[in-house]
């Protein structure tokens, strides 16, 4: 457009000398000088036009390099976003493990309570029995009983009559260790992260001391392992036989709901809903109801 101006002006000045040529005589040396002028005019206009092209061409080069650069930088922030987002998921995932493996502690560790709480009020009553043995001997020798009569009721009679796990061991455990040993030495360490060591030990426990207060617990905490594991059919099966075997364990809750966080994992979803479902109807007002609700709902399925 420029250009097109430039020649439109140069063609009106070279019509305007002709016409004033024309019009009057003029002397040779002044047109010639005007003409001269002229040229040098033209010339300095083409050049300005040349110029200004070559202005627009660096000009374009440059924008198309600054382009380039930006479409560069969108695919380096495009990559780093990935990378942040996997980062971001691996840590959700690792932060998942990291939960189950503290719920298990917790978990571990409120058994210990519970178990210490049982312990106590045995020993309480243990305690009573004896007391009430030694009165029972003393009213005997206040009444001037024989010297050779042996009592009929033991002093110790009421210390040690039942196990620390609630029971009389059975006749085959004479040669395993005590149920006390073998419950304490698992939940240290499952707590601990030695589920090999754990399982051994809670297996044991169910074998000596199947029908003890505890053997609920115990494989519970098979369930436990095999979930911590990653055994998720295993950890199903476990759970199964705390709710078959010990229909009023106070597991049931914990039981039933991680059964129905193994069969997700497993991808069964339809079962795995129905299962969390269950815990809302079974077990209204405890944890593993509100975890139930929590779950249900990032799957966006309704709790009922």
């Amino acid at each position: 457009m420029r250009f097109r101006t430039i020649m439109l002006f140069t063609a009106a000045m070279l019509a305007g000398l002709i016409g004033g040529s024309l019009l009057g005589p003029r002397p040779a040396e002044a047109v010639a000088r005007e003409i001269i002028d002229l040229q040098r005019d033209v010339t300095t206009l083409l050049q300005g036009q040349k110029d200004l092209s070559t202005q627009e061409t660096t000009d374009h080069t440059v924008i198309k390099t600054l382009i380039g650069q930006t479409n560069d930088n969108v695919n380096r922030m495009s990559t780093a976003m990935g990378s942040v987002q996997k980062s971001v998921q691996d840590v959700q995932a690792n932060s998942g493990a990291r939960l189950d493996t503290m719920s298990t502690q917790v978990q571990g560790l409120s058994d210990n309570l519970e178990e210490i709480k049982s312990r106590l009020g045995k020993l309480n009553q243990q305690l009573v029995d004896l007391q009430s043995a030694v009165q029972s001997l003393d009213a005997k020798v206040s009444g001037a009983a024989p010297a050779n009569t042996t009592p009929t009721t033991s002093p110790t009679a009421g210390v040690g009559a039942t196990s620390p796990a609630g029971s009389a061991p059975p006749s085959n455990a004479s040669a395993a260790p005590s149920a006390d040993m073998l419950y304490s030495n698992g939940l240290r360490d499952i707590t601990s992260g030695k589920y090999d060591l754990a399982k051994q030990e809670f297996q044991d426990y169910l074998k000596y001391y199947g029908d003890t207060d505890l053997a609920s617990n115990a494989q519970f905490y098979l369930g436990e392992i095999a979930y911590a594991q990653k055994q998720y059919q295993e950890a199903v099966s476990e759970y199964d036989r705390v709710l078959t075997n010990y229909p009023k364990s106070f597991k049931l809750a914990p039981a039933r709901f991680k059964k129905g966080m193994a069969l997700l994992e497993l991808g069964q979803k339809t079962a795995g809903i129905r299962e969390l479902r269950e815990v809302i109807r079974r077990y209204p007002g405890t944890d593993e109801e509100k975890r139930a609700k929590a779950r249900l709902k990032e799957l966006g399925a309704a709790a009922a």
